[in-house]
């Protein structure tokens, strides 16, 4: 069993449009953009990423926000839910805020002894904001204030079918996380002693697979703390049988893949070197970073990506 995963790095989603996109987690969600840059293999395409004031692992939200792309039609295989914590007694203060800014969705649950407002993004996303006791230090707004603001992610949902959703729950154990509580369908699992946002529920259903596209989870990255305990986990995994890439550069994480038995795309990112490593943090997120391979072309690509107005 491996012991170097904290628990979620990132979560990256496809949307249909950049500037719906940064007004939902900047003005109605009220996180920090961090970074605007552009996806490593498709340059013509924004990566805009979201979260507290330095981007910290397991605060970042992060969108490849394809020009009109289809609406994906939810299913098993793929992460149905994610989850933000927020603090005790702020889901009100929440229902109220997104219901003013036309949030679609809305709909308040206890599951596993936790009061949660789910809620839908512009592309259909399926979101959560769970009430707990949360340390971490939120990025807060005249309009959001630290009371209140979203603390970073709580959990990841996955929807798979009971094979799957047996496999998958085996690769966790192996990843390093204990089996915990069931509540109808869904049984959670947690990373003993990981960061804030150790969480991961499985949920089991014979839906239809899901189809991929603007509103779908692209794929969840784990924690490592650097780059070292990247290689061991990489290498446990494949002396396991997975399938894994090679340790690839992006610019503030080193990042490996692999795909678990119920389709979900895994990646396990370093914790370094960070967001600020080519920005000020008084700035992140405002001047569009390009990676080197792309910077010849600047000129065409901000021609090209859509305007994004803050």
């Amino acid at each position: 069993m491996l012991n170097q995963i904290n628990g979620l790095h990132h979560v990256t989603s496809i949307a249909s449009g950049a500037q719906e996109n940064n007004a939902f987690f900047t003005k109605a969600l009220g996180l920090r953009r961090v970074k605007k840059t552009v996806n490593f293999d498709a340059p013509d395409v924004y990566h805009l990423y979201y979260g507290d004031e330095l981007g910290t692992p397991g605060t970042v939200m992060t969108y490849f926000p394809f020009h009109n792309a289809r609406r994906g039609r939810s299913g098993t295989g793929e992460v149905a839910t994610t989850a933000f914590t927020v603090p005790r007694g702020a889901l009100p203060f929440w229902e109220k805020r997104l219901a003013d800014h036309g949030v679609g969705g809305l709909e308040s649950a206890t599951r596993l002894g936790e009061n949660r407002l789910m809620f839908r993004g512009p592309d259909g996303d399926g979101f959560a904001l769970i009430e707990g006791e949360d340390s971490r230090t939120p990025w807060a707004t005249d309009d959001v204030p630290q009371d209140v603001a979203l603390r970073g992610f709580h959990s990841a949902d996955m929807r798979l079918t009971p094979r799957d959703a047996d496999a998958s729950a085996e690769l966790l154990r192996f990843m390093g996380y204990e089996q915990g509580d069931t509540q109808g369908g869904t049984t959670r699992f947690h990373v003993p002693g990981g960061n804030a946002a150790n969480i991961i529920d499985i949920t089991r259903t014979e839906a239809p697979r899901a189809d991929q596209g603007a509103g779908s989870v692209h794929h969840i990255a784990f924690s490592v703390d650097n780059r070292d305990k990247q290689l061991e986990v990489r290498k446990a995994l494949l002396d396991t049988g997975y399938q894994v890439t090679p340790v690839i550069d992006r610019d503030y994480f080193w990042a490996i893949y692999f795909r678990t038995p119920g389709g979900v795309l895994f990646e396990v990112a370093t914790n370094e070197p960070g967001f600020d490593r080519d920005e000020d943090t008084a700035h992140l997120g405002e001047a569009l970073k390009l990676p080197s391979q792309h910077e010849h072309l600047r000129a065409k690509l901000e021609q090209l990506l859509e305007p994004i107005t803050d």
